[in-house]
């Protein structure tokens, strides 16, 4: 997963001899050319191919026209109507209007691991110099590849039609090639089994294989595989896909239920021993600052490089790109990554309480903050919300600022939307968390980037992964509150049950319930999940739709209520997955399109 790893393409020259004993020079196959079975016999030319395989890992850092999984929930607005995001939230979506299609993309990264995986084995120099422990170990790479190009593709489009070992050659016919999508289930097992066999044989940490350690990092290794495997089955055993009835109708041409009408209990358990494995490992802990500021703590966990923390990360990506989209003009960036009201309502009082609940919640009055006048409502917040929003007042420093500053969106101010014609925070507020604030690429900056790795799956995800499935299949576990305890300890609340401002746990399934979904909400804001979690659960009809913020179109004290910021759009049942476009549909002719479609 580096940029200086570009995908490896190899061809053969086949030449078509006008006459036996004619020799010419266009006959000839150049020297320099490389065969496909050249390729496998070289240890050089496999490990190009085998990057070629890591290539197809997202880079999610552009979340407006290659990702919609933040600005298409209801945490965040991407504010430009220029991008394909803006088209997915109004619906101008269809399968001839594909928007943000990856089918066929996850499918070439699945079929160039089945290659590799198919050829590599008869190596010989790699054979010769390392033994049969490396090819083992490069196989398992590809195949945690392509059963992670599966999950992808589930978690985007539902049931996937399974290829297995089996390679479709350049020209097989059209009815070979026309194979129906498998259940849910079926998919769910395959990947899982797929990720055993990775883990069982990768590595604790990405071996250096003779080179220097850092190069390496990004390969696939046991914790790798065990952490996408949590999520796969934590997706499986939620309600979208555990016993939803509201899915009857969709079945296969055959008739075979794509998602399974009976609910199973036991999913959850798998879900939760899943992540469990992860935990047991023994090889990440949660990211604490040295010096105990919880704010630095979850601001880190994103900015320090290689961190204990991070278990799945993309080495190079484009994250200095979404660094300058989210920061304020002040700072020369592009100001148009905006939290939504919704998301600052769901962060807690920093007496650990939801606003609702907190006496120390107000939205009346300001308070003079280091000779700042700051809205109520942003004061006595978590670290997490300080970590997570830049709001109006709040302090920045980062881009082309010298020095800290007040950020102000009202209409007529620095960041408002008098200023620019485009780049301006429908909702009064920017995405702060996870900002590289040394990149400095936009406006007057002189485009130095805050590198970092790309983390895709952390510790405190699986902490939540095991609370959630150990609660709908153990409720009253003693470990449901450890683990959730253990992210608001981390995050300088206070816990439940325990501590000197001790809150009560949560007395019934269902109220934890309520509870652990409001820490992923606050803890996994802004990392893509938000989008898979409310359809999972079944509850993005609810929540998606008009998403809010402060009335950017005013300056002082009239800013300060809540107004409609934009609409994102959700369809039933259409936009719990994608549609495949009709573009594969016409070729894959036992393939039934996803409902809604």
């Amino acid at each position: 997963m580096k940029n200086t790893i570009i995908k490896y393409s190899v061809a053969i020259l086949i030449l078509i001899l006008p006459c036996a004993g004619c020799k010419k020079y266009l006959d000839q196959v150049p020297n320099d050319r490389v065969t496909i079975e050249q390729v496998f016999q070289k240890k050089g030319p496999s490990e190009q191919y085998l990057a070629n395989v890591y290539s197809y890992v997202d880079d999610e850092a552009d979340q407006w026209t290659q990702n919609p999984w933040l600005g298409n929930a209801d945490e965040a607005d991407i504010t430009w109507s220029k991008y394909t995001i803006y088209d997915l939230n109004i619906g101008n979506i269809s399968a001839g209007n594909a928007l943000f299609d990856k089918w066929n993309h996850y499918y070439d990264g699945i079929r160039s691991a089945t290659y590799f995986i198919n050829h590599i084995k008869g190596n010989a120099e790699i054979l010769a110099l390392n033994g049969q422990q490396l090819i083992d170990q490069y196989t398992a790479e590809a195949r945690f590849l392509r059963a992670y190009y599966y999950f992808l593709l589930m978690r985007q489009y539902g049931p996937v039609v399974l290829m297995g070992d089996k390679e479709i050659p350049a020209d097989a016919t059209a009815n070979e090639m026309q194979i129906p999508r498998s259940s849910f289930d079926d998919c769910v097992n395959y990947v899982s089994s797929e990720l055993d066999k990775a883990a069982a044989v990768l590595p604790q940490v990405p071996s250096n294989n003779g080179q220097a350690s850092d190069v390496q990092y990004g390969r696939a290794t046991v914790g790798m595989a065990l952490a996408v495997k949590s999520r796969l089955l934590l997706y499986a055993a939620s309600p979208l896909y555990n016993g939803n009835t509201d899915l009857a109708s969709f079945k296969n041409k055959d008739g075979k239920p794509m998602i399974n009408q009976s609910y199973d209990v036991a999913k959850w358990k798998k879900a939760a021993d899943a992540a469990k494995a992860v935990i047991d490992l023994g090889l990440y802990s949660l990211y604490k600052d040295p010096g105990g500021d919880p704010v630095k703590s979850y601001q880190n966990i994103f900015l320090i490089p290689w961190n204990s923390e991070q278990i799945f990360v993309r080495k190079d990506n484009n994250l200095p790109s979404y660094d300058v989209n989210s920061m304020p003009r002040q700072a020369g960036g592009w100001n148009g990554v905006a939290v939504t009201q919704e998301q600052v309502d769901s962060y807690y009082m920093n007496d650990g309480l939801p606003i609702h609940e907190s006496s120390a919640y107000s939205e009346t009055g300001f308070t003079t903050v280091n000779g700042v006048s700051v809205y109520n409502m942003y004061m006595n917040r978590e670290p997490r919300f300080y970590a997570s929003v830049t709001y109006n007042n709040s302090i920045f420093q980062g881009g082309n600022m010298k020095s800290a500053a007040p950020i102000s969106f009202f209409v007529s101010g620095p960041n408002g939307k008098n200023g620019h014609p485009t780049d301006w925070s429908k909702t009064g507020y920017l995405v702060r968390k996870n900002i590289g604030t040394q990149t400095n690429g936009g406006s007057g900056g002189n485009g130095a980037a805050q590198s970092r790795p790309e983390i895709l799956i952390r510790l405190g995800e699986i902490y939540l992964n095991y609370a959630e499935a150990l609660n709908e299949y153990a409720p009253g576990n003693a470990d449901i509150v450890k683990y959730l305890n253990l992210i608001r300890d981390r995050a300088g609340i206070p816990l439940y049950g325990n501590g000197a401002k001790p809150i009560p746990v949560p007395p019934s399934q269902a109220d934890m319930r309520t509870r652990i979904w409001a820490e992923r909400r606050v803890e996994l804001a802004f990392e893509q999940q938000r989008w898979f979690d409310i359809r999972r659960w079944k509850i993005a009809p609810q929540v998606m739709g008009a998403v809010h913020g402060m009335n950017i179109n005013k300056d002082g004290n009239d800013f300060f209520n809540r107004v409609v910021a934009s609409n994102h759009l959700f369809r039933t049942p259409a936009s719990y997955w994608f549609p495949i476009s009709q573009y594969d549909m016409d070729r894959s002719k036992l393939v039934v399109q996803n409902p809604g479609w």
